[in-house]
């Protein structure tokens, strides 16, 4: 019988085996250790069932924790338990009964291009302004600008080696811009580590370094102080897909498994929907209106004609055999006796008859 902290112990361990990304392993830590709390580290795992579970649920929902973090939870505590099944720890998985609470469809608040201009145009150190150039022009998450090592940059062909989640590498392309900046900081840079961007020590820079740096050439842009490297990896794709990229390119750039993902990360504006409706859309107003033409009903073909007489021939008798031509119509019958149609003109009225006298 193997109890609730050992088989959490043993879990960590197999992510860490597997090349888990480190900060997967810091959220199922913390989650797992929530639940080790409420249950008791020396709880048999085999003795957990739903009622325990739901138990955990309530006192996190009682705590109002943000929906996205209860779904970390949750999968967390999935995860765990489908391991104790393959290992043979236990013979069911009761989170699987667990609802998770739906999140709520926001859009990422996105910059336009004129801000972002306006943030990586500033007077700025060369460090700086070479982290905001890949952040934006390449659509970097923070942890793998950071994690940027001299051997991944290809100054040749503008390319970098990127590490993402789960350490998976991929291929990045950069722009001229992003090349001048990377060269102008190579040129100034004296530490002999490892790491592509350095503080002032000479180590390798963090994310919580690059967090507030971005934090504050948004300030002194235009006085925003929400921007956040994430932010530029919004804007990144956004403006990739306004400007005609296809979905399936953006996802390879941005590294996701899956295109459901990078359609969460994208956001097409207003002003990009009205576009493609006015260039697509046969009812657009984009052109002068022509006057529409009246509907009306469908023509019937004509007749054939019949074919010409020849003087050899002599108009057919009534007693003659029929005709092989169309039967010609007979006219109409003639209208019982009545009185004459109205006329243009009104006819005199009669004077009225005096009446008949009474019999005696």
């Amino acid at each position: 019988m193997i109890t609730l902290e050992q088989a959490v112990a043993e879990y960590l361990t197999f992510l860490f085996r597997t090349n888990a990304s480190p900060k997967t392993i810091e959220t199922y830590r913390i989650a797992l250790a929530g639940l080790t709390a409420h249950l008791g580290p020396a709880t048999a795992l085999e003795s957990i069932h739903l009622p325990h579970l739901r138990g955990w649920l309530a006192e996190l929902y009682r705590h109002q924790q943000h929906p996205a973090t209860l779904r970390k939870k949750i999968a967390a505590v999935r995860s765990l338990l489908q391991y104790g099944l393959q290992m043979r720890w236990h013979t069911n998985n009761p989170a699987k009964l667990l609802f998770a609470p739906k999140l709520p469809q926001t859009l990422p608040a996105v910059p336009t291009e004129e801000q972002m201009v306006a943030v990586i145009e500033q007077d700025q150190p060369e460090r700086d302004h070479a982290i905001l150039e890949l952040l934006y022009g390449c659509g970097l998450r923070v942890s793998e600008c950071v994690g940027l090592n001299l051997e991944d940059l290809d100054r040749a062909e503008r390319w970098l080696r990127v590490r993402g989640k789960g350490r998976k590498e991929r291929l990045v392309p950069y722009a001229s811009k992003a090349a001048e900046a990377l060269d102008l900081y190579l040129s100034v840079r004296a530490a002999k580590e490892n790491a592509l961007f350095v503080n002032r020590r000479g180590t390798r820079l963090t994310a919580r370094s690059v967090q507030l740096l971005v934090k504050k050439y948004g300030l002194l842009a235009h006085g925003d102080s929400s921007l956040h490297p994430h932010t530029l990896r919004h804007a990144y794709a956004t403006h990739l897909l306004s400007d005609g990229a296809d979905l399936r390119s953006i996802q390879e750039l941005l590294g996701h498994a899956q295109l459901s993902t990078t359609q969460r990360y994208t956001r097409v504006s207003l002003h990009d929907l009205m576009a493609v409706y006015d260039q697509a859309h046969p009812l657009a107003r984009t052109h002068p209106a022509e006057p529409r033409r009246p509907a009306s009903s469908p023509r019937l073909p004509d007749p054939p004609p019949a074919p010409p007489a020849t003087p050899s021939q002599s108009a057919p008798s009534p007693a003659a055999a029929p005709h092989s031509g169309p039967r010609p119509l007979s006219a109409p019958p003639a209208p019982p006796p009545g009185p004459a149609p109205a006329s243009g003109k009104r006819s005199p009225r009669k004077p009225p008859s005096s009446p008949a006298p009474p019999k005696p």
